[in-house]
């Protein structure tokens, strides 16, 4: 058996502000010298190797050069304008953009960070022009782009699918519903808070062939999430070649039918997808090494008997672990917290009868949230960049927005249909 403190020593690394890398890899080993284990330490680094030795986790890196190419390749703007002819002429027209923006940009990138930038520097400067409060724009952009880790492709879902062993087929269509209701919940508040700001320019109805011809501009990269999910729905290739499929469309699209690119910029978008996919794999072994420590400690026996010590009733014992991932979203990146946490706490919600790609839908859109909530939140940091406003003021403005969103989370985890519904109805489950 392994220490369990070598969670303390995780969480000291982490208030002190040690990179998570080193403090998922440095908080084990140190435990195992206290308890003169050093044979352990072997298995550590076996298992940091097995943990990338996955084809699954192919697609990640996959996943990232498609979204490079796209937030490159100028869908930007195409995205921006087919959602202005939508929803621009609605009360709080061009926060209804950012959001409907956001959830279309997160089909084709899968990344809420590129999605911030992206978006923010294009609408957040549009919105203060037509007398919006750059604070509010600034909020509402983080608050939106989280969706792209939510909406599927999710490289957050795929790490959660190879961790639990899930259809990735099934996480990806359970995520559709979700995210449409999250969007939907986000332009119900966007619309309420808009009445604060009466000073606010609103935009004429676009007429029919502003539509359609807002539409044909983004009708080739809307493409993209059709050709991957259906692709794995058809059963033609697996998620890791829908992925590389997505990079070879990308590139087509980008670089021959819209020319946005050159050939000479490929190479550059290879090297900065590479640079970071690596670190993010580099993450996942480290966590993969951290699970380890985990159950070899009997952490998750502890967690359990403390978990049914309160309630074995599925709907409470659902609420207080949204409760507890809500708090961790707040310090730790999703992608890390499913590594460490999903292990632990899938087979107790399964153990009560939750289904796992319920609970994994459920875990990602939390944790997801979590990339918006301070004080550590990453878009939160990057809107802030972006815009200029102090990460003080766009946490306080971002507060009604993250209301909707965690009470949309209890929604999706009382009533299972809202995930669960589609695969089943697409024999994914």
């Amino acid at each position: 058996m392994v220490s369990p403190v070598f969670i303390l020593y995780f969480l000291i690394f982490l208030l002190i502000g040690v990179p998570v890398l080193f403090a998922l890899g440095l908080s084990p080993i140190i435990a195992l010298f206290q308890d003169e284990k050093v044979l352990f330490i072997n298995m550590l680094y076996q298992r940091l190797y097995s943990g990338l030795d996955s084809f699954l986790l192919l697609a990640l890196p996959f996943f990232m050069l498609a979204g490079e190419f796209m937030v490159n390749g100028g869908i930007t703007n195409r995205i921006i304008t087919f959602s202005q002819t939508m929803v621009q002429h609605l009360k709080g027209g061009l926060g209804h953009v950012v959001i409907l923006a956001s959830t279309l940009f997160g089909a084709l990138t899968g990344s809420s960070v590129a999605a911030t930038s992206a978006i923010g520097k294009m609408l957040i400067p549009e919105m203060e022009r037509y007398k919006y409060d750059r604070t509010y724009a600034a909020a509402l952009t983080a608050a939106a782009t989280v969706l792209g880790t939510i909406i599927p492709p999710s490289g957050i879902m795929l790490i959660y699918a190879f961790v639990m062993n899930t259809s990735v087929a099934a996480m990806f269509m359970g995520g559709v519903v979700p995210g449409i209701i999250l969007c939907i919940g986000l332009m119900l508040v966007n619309r309420y808070q808009i009445r604060k700001y009466p000073q606010v320019q609103q935009f004429a109805r676009a007429s029919s062939v502003e539509r359609r011809a807002g539409f044909k501009m983004a009708i080739l990269p809307l493409l993209t999430p059709v050709i991957i999910l259906g692709g794995i729905y058809g059963g033609i290739f697996t998620p890791t070649e829908a992925a590389a499929v997505a990079v070879f469309y990308a590139l087509i699209l980008s670089v021959f039918i819209m020319k946005n690119l050159k050939l000479k910029d490929v190479y550059p978008m290879f090297v900065r997808v590479s640079v970071n996919a690596a670190a993010i794999l580099i993450i996942v072994a480290a966590a993969s090494g951290f699970a380890s420590a985990v159950s070899l400690s009997g952490i998750a026996n502890h967690v359990t008997s403390f978990l049914y010590s309160i309630t074995d009733n599925k709907y409470l014992l659902f609420f207080i672990v949204n409760i507890f991932l809500f708090i961790v979203g707040m310090f730790l990146d999703a992608g890390p917290a499913i590594l460490i946490f999903a292990p632990i706490l899938a087979p107790i919600m399964t153990n009560v009868g939750i289904d796992p790609v319920h609970f994994g839908v459920v875990m990602v859109s939390n944790l997801s949230i979590g990339l918006a909530t301070p004080p550590m939140g990453l878009v939160l940091f990057v809107a802030s960049g972006v815009s200029g406003v102090p990460l003080q003021k766009i946490s306080k403005a971002i507060l009604p927005f993250l209301f909707i969103e965690f009470l949309i989370i209890f929604l999706i985890s009382f009533f299972p249909i809202f995930v669960t519904g589609l695969p089943q109805l697409l024999g994914l489950m």
